[in-house]
C-alpha cells in the first residue's frame, strides 16, 4: 500500500461545465484506471487534496462521498481513504470513464450536425490514424 501526496498537484484548470466533485473523483478514478493508483492505496485526505487543487475541502469531501457510495473507496476512520481493494472496481471506473468520454464526444459531433454513420466513419479513421497506445500521428 502505497501513499500518493504529490500525485494531486497541479492538475490544471477545471471545467466550467461539469461540478468540482464530479471531476475530482474522475481524476481519482482516471488516475487507478491508468495505474498510477493501485488497489489499497492510501488517497490524500480532503484536506490536503483541497489545498492541492485550491478547492472547498467539503468539494473533495463530497467527491470522496461519491466514490466511497459507489465502493471506489473505502474510508477507515483514523486510517483515512483507500483504493479499493476490489480490481473489478477499476475495471468498471475504467468503462464508466470511456462511456462518459464518447458521450462527450458524441455530444459534440451530433452538436456539428454529423449522421451516426459520419461519425462512425470519422472515428474509424482517426483510430486507423492513431500509434497503438498513443494520439494520433501527426
Amino acid at each position: 500500500m502505497e501513499m500518493h501526496e504529490g500525485l494531486f498537484d497541479g492538475r490544471g484548470a477545471f471545467d466550467a461545465t461539469k461540478p468540482i466533485y464530479i471531476q475530482l473523483a474522475e481524476d481519482i478514478m482516471a488516475r487507478a484506471v491508468r495505474g498510477e493508483l493501485s488497489p489499497g492505496d492510501k488517497i490524500p485526505s480532503a484536506r490536503e487534496l483541497a489545498a492541492q487543487r485550491m478547492v472547498n475541502p467539503n468539494t473533495v469531501i463530497r467527491a470522496y462521498q461519491e466514490l466511497e457510495r459507489d465502493g471506489f473507496i473505502v474510508t477507515r476512520r483514523g486510517l483515512g481513504s483507500f483504493v479499493s481493494d476490489d480490481p473489478a472496481r477499476i475495471r468498471q471506473a475504467c468503462e464508466r470513464l470511456v462511456a462518459s468520454a464518447l458521450d462527450r464526444a458524441l455530444s459534440e459531433l451530433r452538436e456539428l450536425g454529423l449522421s451516426d454513420d459520419r461519425i462512425a466513419e470519422a472515428f474509424a479513421a482517426r483510430l486507423e490514424a492513431a500509434e497503438p497506445g498513443r494520439g494520433v500521428r501527426g
